[in-house]
């Protein structure tokens, strides 16, 4: 049986490093790398809970094209299940160029290709094949967004399925179709930024408060270099990050997902969930690329001092 299904976005990520600064307009600028690594909230949390020894299925939409080719063959590599994932001949593979500073932090640009296709109606039982349960770029699936989701996350608790939300930054604003979902929610993991837009709220803690008032069970607002801050039944407050040399940030809120996952199916009481996945999110950030530095759960559990 698998242990999470993790559905939405597949991306192939270009990335770009270190970029301090855009050259002037028409000129040409010199970076260390340019690499083509795979991306995406779906394949990326996939991959780092199989990494920690879970089953996990990646369900989502990729085109009929060689950066699709490339993501189905990454997920075959690390061992996901993506029977699940269709392609479209219409639409290009969703692909996303990573511009990464000298101290870690990504900024991107995105095309939302296939991904903004992918519907409900599409994925038959899938979606409640696993013990949870994960909607993983929430706020750019734009036929899975608002109504459709909060569909899907409702069958799956009332079936008793562990449900999560990881919702990315919304350029357009439009924050509030995910207010729907927020009542079937076990767990919900923004950023900081993704969690100022859906409540309103400035500080992580009242954001947090917000998004449990809104229906989330529990709240873990990711902030980087600072950790997390957690509100749930049993815990509140700020956890703090495990320290690293960070050298590429992309995929780090992605396997804080896939931890805290790992501690919430495991039994474990938040406040411990958090520093595992605290330790998930810092571990990723390693390497270049959002999954080559994940760790494997003993290395993970080390970085957590758990």
């Amino acid at each position: 049986m698998v242990d999470v299904v993790c559905v939405g976005i597949l991306v192939a990520d270009v990335i770009v490093r270190p970029v301090a600064q855009l050259p002037e307009p028409g000129t040409l600028g010199f970076v260390e790398a340019i690499e083509l690594r795979g991306g995406g909230c779906a394949l990326n949390t996939s991959s780092a809970l199989a990494r920690l020894g879970l089953a996990s299925a990646a369900l989502g939409k990729v085109g009929r094209d060689t950066f699709g080719d490339f993501v189905l063959r990454l997920l075959d590599e690390r061992a996901v299940d993506a029977d699940g994932v269709l392609r479209d001949p219409e639409l290009p593979t969703s692909a996303s160029v990573a511009l990464v500073d000298p101290a870690g932090e990504r900024t991107f640009l995105h095309v939302r290709g296939a991904n903004a296709a992918l519907a409900a109606d599409e994925l038959g039982e899938r979606p409640i094949a696993g013990r949870a349960l994960h909607v993983a770029g929430a706020l750019v699936l734009d036929g899975l967004d608002g109504e459709p989701t909060a569909e899907l996350l409702a069958e799956a608790r009332s079936r008793g399925i562990h449900t999560s939300v990881d919702p990315v930054f919304d350029p357009d604003g439009r924050w509030e179709r995910l207010l729907p979902a927020l009542p079937h929610c076990d767990l919900v993991t923004p950023g900081l930024a993704e969690a100022q837009g859906i409540t309103g709220e400035r500080e992580a803690a009242r954001a947090a408060a917000r998004l449990r008032e809104l229906g989330a069970r529990t709240a873990a607002v990711t902030l980087g270099a600072d950790g997390c801050y957690v509100s749930g039944d049993g815990f509140e407050g700020h956890v703090p990050a495990v320290p690293v040399n960070a050298v590429d940030g992309t995929g780090a809120g992605d396997a804080f997902a896939a931890g805290f996952l790992y501690g919430a199916l495991a039994g474990w009481p938040l406040e411990r969930c958090a520093r595992f996945a605290n330790a998930a999110g810092a571990l990723a950030t390693t390497a270049i690329g959002a999954f080559e530095g994940v760790g494997t759960l003993e290395e993970t559990l080390t970085a957590a001092s758990l």
